[in-house]
């Protein structure tokens, strides 16, 4: 059974929303004019009927636009063990700590004129990077209240298209179809991030919001089995529903390494062939870190994902399983 914790805060009345609207998954989408949200959903590429409501109205959870970030030195409020989303753009490197995530999902940014969001959906376990300039153009995001599979859809402010955060892609409005490009990001430890990254920088609690970002709305869903939505294909259960993968897609073939299987590898780095392409995949058991690299050391990038959630969105996803010798 998952426990929740209730508390007067607005991630915990949308986990709430989502146990009760969980019992009625089975009912046709309730829409006016086929507007969710009040979002224009008629012409989306998925089923009208696999975009949920979520609980809060759009912007009801605040993607955070004017980041506050302090140096790592003076991160008190930091413990050795937070996960992290690790975000370095021309040299200048970033942690965004997942208890303020879960509360905000989205953060809107740019270093030295490049924009870029950094998105993370608590339901999926997934964080992901992007850049936000599309056609020359830098988009805003926000929190829809709307979910595909399980998975924040965010949309821009300009055009207010839905976006897919892990198909990566606009599913409604003027830029339907159309992909933002994924920048590689790091999910792993405050102590790892700040022994790889000294100089980094963190986002602070002291975002203008009224929160308690230590007191974690979404306790116990990670160990759960539990989904609070319908996903369009059928898990296969040879994995926990929540086990941590870490997803590639190359040249539109997706691999999924889970964790359980990295956990017995005896060593840092091995060597694997994908899709043709050689990689080396890295793992830190200490921080349960997870990366790939390709033959000459570039960063690729990968998303960590449960296992429900990759699966979902990518169904024909090969497995990389531990071989004993």
């Amino acid at each position: 059974m998952v426990r929740i914790n209730l508390g007067n805060n607005i991630l915990a009345m949308k986990l709430f929303s989502y146990l009760i609207l969980s019992i009625l998954l089975s009912l046709p989408c309730i829409c006016h004019g086929k507007s969710l949200n009040g979002f224009d959903i008629t012409h989306a590429d998925v089923p009208i009927s696999a975009i949920k409501h979520g609980g809060p109205p759009r912007d009801g959870i605040p993607a955070i636009n004017e980041p506050n970030y302090i140096h790592a030195e003076q991160a008190d409020f930091m413990r050795a063990d937070d996960r992290v989303l690790g975000f370095v753009s021309d040299g200048t490197a970033i942690a965004f700590p997942l208890f303020i995530m879960n509360w905000h999902e989205l953060v809107n940014d740019q270093i030295d004129g490049q924009p870029f969001v950094i998105s993370y959906c608590p339901l999926c376990g997934t964080g992901m990077a992007f850049s936000s300039t599309l056609d020359g153009d830098r988009l805003i995001f926000g929190v829809s209240g709307l979910l595909y599979n399980s998975d924040v859809l965010f949309y821009d402010k300009q055009s207010e298209s839905l976006w897919s955060q892990i198909r990566r892609q606009a599913i409604t409005g003027t830029h339907r179809g159309r992909t933002l490009e994924q920048l590689p990001l790091a999910h792993t430890t405050w102590e790892r991030w700040q022994q790889q990254h000294p100089s980094t920088k963190v986002l602070t609690p002291e975002q203008g919001y009224s929160r308690n970002y230590r007191k974690d709305p979404y306790r116990g869903y990670e160990t759960s089995r539990a989904l609070f939505f319908e996903v369009a294909h059928k898990i296969p259960k040879e994995y926990h529903t929540k086990e941590k993968v870490l997803g590639v897609l190359i040249n539109g073939q997706a691999k999924a390494y889970p964790f359980i299987e990295l956990r017995k590898q005896d060593k840092a780095r091995f060597n694997d062939v994908f899709a043709d392409k050689p990689l080396v995949v890295r793992w830190d058991k200490n921080s349960a870190t997870a990366s790939i690299e390709d033959a000459k050391g570039n960063p690729v990038v990968t998303t960590v994902a449960f296992w429900f959630a990759w699966y979902a969105f990518h169904p024909d996803t090969a497995i990389f399983r531990h071989r004993d010798k």
